[in-house]
């Protein structure tokens, strides 16, 4: 039995950020993870870094044309930079708390035996792990449909295993019509793969703004995406060569081929192992960790952050987890959940499109005077520069404050742009200061100038 200060279970972005801080603190850390190829987490290993690695090579392989074979060659080229970059990071990431002397790193499936022991257990041997302080960090897996056939197909992948898929497959069809859905359709459609997507919803996007998920949805068909609203996959049957895909739509039933299957239909929080109960740490009605606005959870010494905790899924708010658990237990708690302000994404689409705030619909619920600003992507200097001239811009303004209520940009660096957006939502700045800021020219950015004087 080995005694700590604290014990970290899971190695992602605010499980790695609190270890470094704790340690510095004086603190004794053991952090657990349960795989070597996840130091660093989700984000680095098989989520944003890699996906975003391969993104950029699609957009260059797509300018690049050429024959099926050429773009096949190009994508084994980028799976291997990927790969590269991946274990880079992930051995930097191992190397910064490994050589901390307070830190101790632990491989394996880290559990709860009481609020107070942590059970770790690598091949059948478990090691027990004593501490005041416990903080979770599991993060999320993929959820599997119950499609007949799915489970025992040799075609399907989900988004991290399809991230390590060598050949490109001349036909990629994609359950789910969510954002990893759609990043993944966008890629491998520039990769050369002819893609199709299913989705059993028949709204498209149906949490975004009405007018920017129509707008993607023509993009993403005028680029040659497939996709199938109202559809669900009925049966899946490998052959040698390929996938059969059952699909029945709202008219008729359909027979697809795919030489890959990406199952997209979401992810749910790694909780159940945890024996959450063994430590009064209840859960959610979704299976995720139940916290209060400083991460605690029920019980008082127990904290948990990032996606375990059922909240939005990046690694930008795993990391502010951290920001609030660290103001808990090592500052004054001022920092919590309700005060993190917005909190902006963006889907790496081609062009990519960014969100922060409200969208026209919930502004108007929400009982607001709204003037709403539009700016077609093909009015800014940069994206004629860029040759990148599809999409939109629309912003919605409170007119009795002129504040910003909400912001959808679709259109090349969006991913950039929007957190000009958040700063001046957070900051409570009225929409005329981004109207009349200087901007370096040619930019993106200065389109701020002509959609805020709409």
């Amino acid at each position: 039995m080995e005694k700590y200060d604290a014990v970290i279970i899971g190695f992602g972005k605010g499980g790695k950020t609190l270890a470094q801080e704790l340690a510095d603190a004086g603190k004794n850390v053991a952090l657990i993870e349960r795989s070597e190829k996840m130091f660093g987490g989700t984000c680095i290993n098989v989520g944003c870094i890699p996906s975003k690695s391969l993104v950029h090579s699609a957009a260059l392989s797509w300018n690049m044309g050429g024959s099926f074979a050429e773009k096949s060659q190009r994508y084994e080229q980028a799976v291997a930079e990927k790969n590269k970059l991946t274990a880079k990071l992930r051995q930097k990431n191992y190397k910064k708390l490994d050589d901390l002397s307070n830190v101790k790193i632990y491989i394996g499936q880290g559990s709860l035996q009481d609020a107070h022991t942590v059970i770790v257990e690598k091949a059948g041997v478990k090691e027990e792990l004593k501490t005041d302080l416990i903080f979770l960090n599991t993060g999320a897996s993929p959820f599997i449909p119950p499609i007949p056939g799915l489970k025992e197909s040799k075609y399907a992948y989900l988004s991290e295993t399809l991230l390590d898929l060598e050949q490109l497959p001349k036909r990629l069809v994609i359950i789910g019509g969510g954002y990893i859905g759609m990043e993944f359709a966008s890629m491998y459609q520039n990769f050369g793969s002819q893609v199709t997507v299913i989705q059993d919803d028949p709204v498209f996007l149906p949490r975004e703004d009405e007018e920017i998920a129509a707008a993607v949805l023509q993009s993403l068909r005028d680029r040659g995406v497939t996709v199938l609203l109202s559809t669900k996959t009925t049966k899946i049957t490998d052959t040698e060569e390929h996938a059969i895909l059952n699909v029945t739509t709202q008219d008729e039933e359909l027979t697809l081929q795919a030489e890959a299957i990406l199952v997209a239909t979401g992810r749910r929080a790694n909780a159940a192992g945890l024996n959450p109960e063994a430590a009064g740490v209840e859960l959610t009605e979704r299976g995720a960790v139940k916290t209060d606005i400083h991460l605690r959870t029920t019980a008082p010494n127990i904290w948990a952050m990032g996606d375990v905790t059922g909240g939005l899924q990046f690694t930008y708010i795993s990391l502010d987890d951290y920001r609030i658990v660290s103001s808990a237990v090592l500052g004054d708690g001022s920092r919590t959940t309700e005060n993190r302000g917005m909190v902006p994404y963006s889907v790496f689409l081609d062009p990519p499109f960014s969100r922060v705030g409200l969208s026209e619909k919930e502004a108007r619920e929400k009982g607001y005077q709204i003037k709403i600003v539009r700016l077609p992507a093909m009015a800014i200097p940069k994206a004629q520069v860029l040759q990148k001239t599809t999409g939109m811009l629309k912003a919605i303004i409170d007119q009795r404050t002129g504040q910003i209520l909400g912001a959808h940009l679709f259109c090349e660096e969006s991913y950039e742009m929007i957190n000009l957006i958040k700063l001046a939502i957070d900051a409570g700045l009225p929409y005329t200061v981004l109207r009349d800021a200087i901007y370096t020219h040619p930019t993106m950015s200065e389109a701020f100038n002509d959609l805020f004087r709409g």
